[in-house]
């Protein structure tokens, strides 16, 4: 009996190859050649070094008036990492960098957060989580070219009505600064916090799951 090979194997190699690219689609290489999935937590600082950071939540100069982070560390889902870059690419084109005050938040530091202050108006109540728990959220604001930061109206965790994107009586430099912020931020993927012109939501990560993964202080 005789087989005929040529067909078999063109086929075997084209199903090969469509599998292979269906596989890329959903996953990236990095520099060091690992996979990795968009939900996987990373550090911002691995992929790159055009961020200023001020993680306030790993000092004592915050709402709380406690350090609550064992040290300060930007960790985030890969997919907010990749929409953050694009957003800050377009700032330093601009003349801008993006300043971070607050990443992805475990759930025990959420918990904790609470208990300081057990205000859902404040703080996000732990048994529901928040997007900061999912990886999908950023605190950010804009630094110029000096690092010094933009002006925004009030500074960051204020909860008074002046930190509403909606709010009217403000100068027109610090309209056009939050303005700035958000129409990019939109652009790239992200949605606003009503209350509070700092908070960034990843869209595509609202249904991600809450998480407690920690991340090693050196």
């Amino acid at each position: 009996m005789t087989f005929n090979i040529k067909p078999v194997f063109f086929i075997c190699t084209f199903l090969c190859l469509v599998s292979c690219k269906s596989q890329t689609a959903t996953s990236i290489v990095t520099k060091s050649q690992t996979i990795v999935n968009d939900t996987t937590f990373v550090n911002l600082k691995n992929y790159s070094n055009d961020f200023v950071y001020d993680m306030k939540y790993a000092t004592s100069d915050n709402f709380l008036k406690a350090k609550v982070y064992d040290c300060a560390e930007c960790f985030l889902r890969f997919k907010t990492v990749k929409a953050l870059i694009e957003a800050n690419d377009s700032f330093i084109k601009l003349g801008y960098k993006i300043k971070l005050f607050d990443c992805y938040r475990p759930l025990d530091i959420q918990k904790k957060m609470w208990k300081i202050v057990p205000n859902p108006s404040y703080v996000a109540d732990p048994s529901k989580g928040s997007i900061h728990n999912r990886g999908g959220a950023v605190d950010i604001t804009l630094v110029d070219i000096n690092g010094k930061e933009l002006e925004m109206g009030t500074p960051f965790d204020f909860f008074g009505i002046e930190a509403s994107h909606n709010y009217p009586n403000l100068s027109q430099e610090i309209k056009d600064n939050r303005e700035l912020l958000k129409k990019v931020m939109m652009e790239k993927g992200f949605n606003i916090f009503d209350s509070e012109w700092w908070h960034y939501n990843l869209k595509s990560a609202l249904n991600d799951k809450v998480s407690n993964a920690k991340w090693t202080c050196d």
